[in-house]
């Protein structure tokens, strides 16, 4: 069975205000094309083909550019949130059109080079619930850390964490490899994975692994973080 990604795409961007007025903040253009379009390219460079998009804040604005996905040789559907379902409450969503075999999710508002196709490789051999690919970040106080064992084991995951709460400059990367097990851990409605569903499945002693990165990930919620993109 062919490997699917679900594109995360139904944040409002309010950050990035007035750029995100008349665009979902996965459509703000960097260096002449949407942020979103990154990604898929970089998926069908890794031969995944089958992706889904979840959309909320002005979603035919996504469909209109997008469509089907032929142009960029994918296949696209989309699922339309009417009330907005978090990261985690998203893919649960999705639960029938993605049971039944391995899964990739994808934050759609990050800038990141990622071979995908080996990620899900060494995913799948580990034979754990999900794996988090990983990056090393200095300010850490706005991303999710991780804290990582033996084997590239995650033993802990802390989202935003307070200065005395730092242990480690791993940070999530926003890209996720899961074990369809993974649905029997999400529940229905709104959840998050950061917050919500990554703590709770360690604190129950599900394997979690991490996929280091040796690049940056840049997310676009910040004014200073768009500019030094726009500007390299």
């Amino acid at each position: 069975m062919a490997l699917k990604a679900v594109l995360l795409a139904a944040g409002k961007g309010t950050r990035l205000r007035p750029l995100t007025d008349r665009v979902p903040k996965v459509m703000v253009p960097i260096n002449g094309k949407p942020v979103l379009q990154y990604h898929i390219e970089g998926l069908a460079k890794h031969g995944i083909r089958d992706i889904i998009i979840n959309l909320h804040y002005l979603p035919d604005v996504i469909r209109a550019y997008f469509s089907d996905g032929s142009k960029w040789g994918v296949k696209i559907q989309y699922s339309l949130e009417p009330e907005i379902l978090g990261t985690a409450g998203a893919v649960k969503n999705l639960e029938p059109s993605l049971a039944g075999a391995p899964f990739l999710v994808v934050y759609g508002d990050n800038i990141l080079d990622i071979d995908y196709k080996e990620f899900a490789r060494i995913s799948k051999a580990r034979d754990g619930l999900g794996t988090i690919a990983v990056f090393e970040l200095e300010d850490v106080s706005g991303s999710g850390i991780v804290e990582i064992g033996e084997g590239d084991r995650i033993l802990q995951f802390v989202e935003k964490p307070k200065p005395e709460e730092v242990f480690s400059h791993w940070v999530n990367a926003g890209v996720f490899w899961f074990n369809p097990r993974i649905f029997e851990h999400l529940p229905s409605g709104f959840s998050d994975f950061s917050f919500d569903i990554f703590p709770r499945l360690l604190e129950r002693g599900e394997q979690l692994f991490a996929y280091k990165l040796g690049i940056k990930v840049l997310a676009i919620d910040h004014y200073d973080l768009l500019n030094r993109v726009l500007e390299s």
